[in-house]
């Protein structure tokens, strides 16, 4: 029967190990996030204008990269851009850049749905203002759609989180690189894993429960 033993996991392992990954997992996940909405949003934005030659090139962008699996983009920019500018740009930078192109993709499609399911009595309010759309879309829709939306805005945050792990492939030290070195300097892999799991679910699962507090807050509100 396997024997697990956990006990190696101390303070100085999680420091020198654990933590070092962890923070570039949640710098990653924020970079991401706040290129990811703001692109995700101009996307939105070009998609719903009414116009075929901003619609079709956001268009083929979402749809593209909502087709592609993200380790393969990972892997590609990674290896390409390299060879297409003439020197190495790091597994860290390769990461956020790609990060953001394919999670606008997702954001793009939530902030889309957020917009479109604003009252059209809304947008005519504007008008009657005297509102351009840029001032409708910032002044009146944007608003209304970003608290609509926040939780699931916050869901695909928590799932992006997730798919942090997947540049262990180019290289870059996350958080599941770090559990595999500690693992790995300590002859302990099996436990190593299973701890990254443990760390994995208490987060998501914590941050889920308050999204859900947090999207039952917002129904009372309205």
């Amino acid at each position: 029967m396997m024997n697990l033993d956990l006990s190696f996991y101390n303070q100085e392992l999680i420091s020198n190990f654990v933590l070092k990954g962890l923070y570039f997992s949640l710098q990653l996940t924020l970079e991401a996030a706040i290129g990811g909405i703001l692109l995700g949003t101009l996307l939105a934005l070009m998609r719903l204008s009414g116009k075929k030659w901003l619609e079709m090139p956001a268009a083929i962008y979402v749809n593209g990269m909502r087709s592609i699996p993200l380790v393969m983009v990972i892997l590609w920019f990674f290896l390409l851009m390299p060879a297409i500018i003439g020197r190495p740009i790091g597994a860290d930078v390769s990461a956020v850049i790609t990060f953001i192109a394919f999670e606008a993709a997702y954001f793009s499609e939530i902030m889309r749905a957020g917009i479109a399911a604003i009252p059209r009595g809304q947008v005519h309010a504007g008008q009657a203002l005297g509102m351009t759309y840029a001032q409708n879309m910032r002044l009146v829709l944007l608003p209304q759609a970003l608290r609509n939306m926040l939780p699931v805005l916050l869901t695909q945050i928590i799932i992006l989180f997730q798919d942090t792990s997947l540049v262990y492939a180019i290289g870059a030290y996350d958080l599941l690189k770090g559990f595999e070195l500690a693992g790995k300097n300590f002859g302990r892999p099996i436990e190593a894993y299973l701890a990254a799991t443990v760390l994995y679910f208490a987060l998501c699962f914590t941050l889920s429960w308050l999204v859900k507090r947090l999207h039952r807050k917002i129904a009372i509100i309205r």
